[in-house]
């Protein structure tokens, strides 16, 4: 049966979309490949951080077991034992193996950080795109919000907030998540403002559509190429609060439950004995911080097309 050249656009048009992604992925990889190793670098994080101290899978009820090579818990592996094969990452001053905390710690110091930028990302989309797009009293409130949260010291708000909720996961990463929401809104908003008088946006107001739908419908899809590169950039902010956080002892780690941070903490008098209980949860944190700032610039490089042909 001979079929139609409109049958044949229909059958090829997922052939060619996907060929096309492919290739723009292959292109922006071989412009960027410090981009796209920084970007394997947070795969591996998330990694470690979903498995690293084991997991059940809810659907099928499968356990999966740790990918650690210790128990980070147990407190007769030697005290301070230096780097090893049996202990790559040596020991620490509490005789625990420091890979086995390193890999425990990952959930709790990325686990903070990306619900932190959830929090962050809910509250300032909302604010960002009704202050750009409606104007009038609800962008001079907003931005009077705004500039009073930047005022206020970040860290003390932290520990402020903190200290009457008290140190548990969602208490801290939502304190967290509200000191990243200034400076996303701002970003928002000023996407938001440059499409607001775009041409379909007055077609869309044109035909009856509510300023909500408008939002939702046209506005939101034209403003996520810059929420998706804030947020790559603010998980590495995050991390390094939540470290800080847990340096001071106001996170959510334990003695059980680690996180870097608390690792840096605890080794402290260890520093000048040991130089790698301090060198290790250090570059840990250094690492996941440098890896999203670096996949953040290259997916900016990417999603900008003013930016494509730049290098």
């Amino acid at each position: 049966m001979a079929t139609s050249t409109a049958e044949v656009g229909v059958l090829n048009e997922p052939v060619l979309r996907e060929t096309s992604f492919r290739q723009t992925a292959s292109r922006a990889m071989k412009r960027n490949p410090v981009g796209a190793l920084a970007g394997l670098v947070i795969v591996l994080l998330v990694f470690v951080a979903i498995f690293g101290s084991g997991v059940t899978v809810p659907v099928v009820g499968v356990e999966v077991p740790s990918i650690s090579p210790h128990d980070p818990t147990r407190l007769d592996y030697g005290r301070l034992h230096s780097p090893s094969l049996t202990h790559p990452f040596g020991t620490d001053n509490l005789a625990r193996d420091m890979l086995a905390r390193i890999i425990y710690g990952a959930r709790n110091s990325l686990g903070v950080a990306f619900t932190a930028l959830a929090v962050s990302l809910l509250i300032a989309v909302t604010l960002g795109i009704s202050s750009g797009y409606l104007g009038g009293w609800v962008d001079m409130l907003t931005s009077r919000i705004i500039d009073i949260m930047i005022a206020y010291p970040a860290l003390v708000f932290v520990i402020f907030f903190v200290t009457i909720f008290g140190r548990e996961f969602w208490t801290v990463a939502v304190a967290i998540g509200l000191i990243l929401v200034p400076g996303s809104v701002r970003i928002v908003r000023s996407a938001t403002i440059g499409v607001r008088h775009q041409q379909f946006i007055e077609a869309a107001l044109s035909v009856g559509n509510s300023p909500f739908r408008i939002m939702y419908r046209h506005v939101l899809p034209n403003v996520v190429a810059p929420i998706i590169i804030i947020a790559s950039v603010q998980v590495g902010v995050a991390i390094l609060i939540e470290a800080t956080l847990s340096f001071l002892g106001q996170g959510v780690s334990s003695a059980t439950s680690p996180s870097w941070g608390r690792m840096l903490q605890e080794t402290r008098p260890s520093w000048q004995a040991a130089w790698w209980t301090m060198i290790i949860p250090g570059a840990a944190i250094s690492v996941a911080v440098v890896a999203f700032n670096v996949f953040g610039d290259a997916l900016r490089d990417w999603l900008d097309p003013r930016l494509r042909g730049s290098r």
